[in-house]
């Protein structure tokens, strides 16, 4: 039958592939940039406070470089589809936090924080390719759930030891062992992290769909309460022996939140919201360090108190909105200008449109860690992606929050600024295997099938000759 004119012939319908980028190319690229910025931004202080170029950039600028630039060629070999932003501005909020306490050792006169801190940069970066190389698929720490919840209290309780535990500053949170000091309830949080995330993904069915609902809320069982009771008393067991107010906070805030995002019940919310603020007032009545913390978020201008809220204030209100300039102003005079205030160190120097445009480089840190945990493929993956995403928004919110005086102060550190190897190694343990989750979540269909069978494979020889 002929074909009337207008009528274009069928043409036979097409399938084709979409190709996945890994991104390996434009995270090299952004992370090249990172770096120029780190150095333009060490020029400057030495420009500013000295008057000289550093004699030392390349000393400095070069193993921040190699340890950003090495995870990077890992993750080509190992990780090749993993989130291409990750690195990037982990790698600049690193080197931002190595120039300020460089900045802050020039104007104090504290000695060599800055080379102890680039030390620990480095063995925190190897960490994290050490990471990617064992783990080669997080699904793996799903096995190990109960092993990570021993050894999260473990490390919790390590500082009360009488040998080895030390108390610095009127809190009991770090270990010394043949003078090397750690924090170790900085990789607790990872460890309890691994294990939330392994216990709500198996009993989240029980916790979100069981309860009796009141004044229309979905309440759960007496016994499915016993999780959020169990970290609730571990928090408080924290803030009572280690007189940790910012670790307590984070440990349930972190659980609470698990929980929402495992059940998607808001009586979860309510209940954590409730035991929160009992606990809080609780600890005020009895605890005089709280009663201070407390009295500092009041008033800080006080007479016969510390007044380190207050020279954080007078700082973050010298640089007003642009900054006084890297070098030019005078951060080292607040007390824990390279840790606990290091946020109002920046804020001096580079007022409040850098230290926003830090505070947008954390929201978008943690933005590519929740989107890791929507593309994830299982349960296990989205908690645990989730959960350790939140775990670096609530410690940005928690040290920000307490130096504007949104909340009382509390000790947690900056995450990649503040000066401590503890905290510098866990942030990039977390960043690792949010890595790991992202390459998952990326990863194409097909190579994922290879991997499926090829783990078959090889478990099922591994069978093969245990039986023989």
């Amino acid at each position: 039958m002929p074909v009337s004119a207008g009528t274009a012939n069928p043409s036979p319908s097409t399938v084709t592939s979409l190709r996945v980028r890994s991104g390996r190319t434009v995270e090299l690229a952004l992370t090249v940039f990172a770096l120029l910025i780190v150095g333009l931004a060490y020029v400057n202080v030495e420009l500013a406070v000295r008057e000289q170029l550093p004699p030392d950039l390349w000393w400095h600028l070069g193993i921040l470089g190699a340890a950003a630039l090495g995870l990077h060629l890992v993750l080509r070999w190992r990780a090749r589809y993993a989130d291409p932003l990750l690195l990037p501005v982990a790698t600049l909020l690193n080197g931002l936090g190595l120039v300020m306490i460089h900045r802050i050792d020039l104007g104090g006169g504290t000695g060599s924080v800055a080379t102890r801190q680039l030390l620990w940069t480095g063995l925190a970066v190897a960490a994290a390719a050490g990471t990617l190389l064992l783990v080669r698929d997080h699904r793996v720490l799903k096995r190990w759930t109960y092993l990570a919840m021993a050894l999260g209290f473990v490390l919790l309780l390590l500082p009360m030891l009488p040998v080895i535990g030390r108390e610095v500053n009127g809190s009991r949170l770090w270990i010394s062992v043949g003078g090397l000091s750690l924090q170790p309830g900085e990789l607790a949080k990872i460890a309890l992290t691994v294990f939330f995330a392994g216990y709500l993904v198996s009993t989240r069915d029980a916790l979100s769909l069981v309860g009796r609902r009141i004044l229309g809320l979905q309440l759960p069982r007496a016994r499915d309460l016993g999780p959020i009771l169990v970290a609730w008393m571990l928090s408080v067991m924290v803030l009572v022996l280690q007189r940790d107010l910012g670790s307590s906070l984070l440990f349930f805030g972190l659980f609470v939140a698990m929980l929402y995002v495992a059940t998607e019940r808001t009586s979860w919310i309510v209940i954590g919201l409730t035991l929160f603020v009992g606990g809080a007032i609780l600890a005020w009545q009895l605890f005089d360090h709280v009663q201070r913390r407390v009295t500092l978020w009041l008033d800080p201008f006080a007479p016969d108190q510390s007044d380190q809220v207050a020279k954080g204030l007078m700082g973050l209100a010298h640089g007003g909105i642009f900054g006084t300039g890297l070098g030019e102003g005078f951060p080292y005079i607040t007390y824990f200008s390279n840790s606990d205030y290091v946020v109002a160190s920046f804020g001096e120097e580079l007022g409040m449109v850098g230290l926003f445009a830090m505070l947008m480089l954390y929201a978008l840190l943690v933005e590519r860690g929740l989107r890791t945990a929507i593309g994830a493929r299982e349960g296990f993956g989205k908690l645990l992606a989730a959960g350790l995403s939140f775990t670096l928004a609530l410690q940005v919110f928690v040290i920000v929050g307490g130096i504007t005086r949104v909340i009382p102060l509390t000790g947690l550190t900056t995450p990649f600024l503040s000066a401590g190897g503890s905290s510098l190694l866990a942030n990039w343990i977390i960043v690792a295997l949010l890595l790991r989750i992202s390459d998952h979540a990326r990863r194409p269909v097909s190579e994922r099938r290879a991997e499926q069978q090829r783990s078959a494979k090889d478990e099922a020889t591994t069978r093969t000759r245990e039986v023989r």
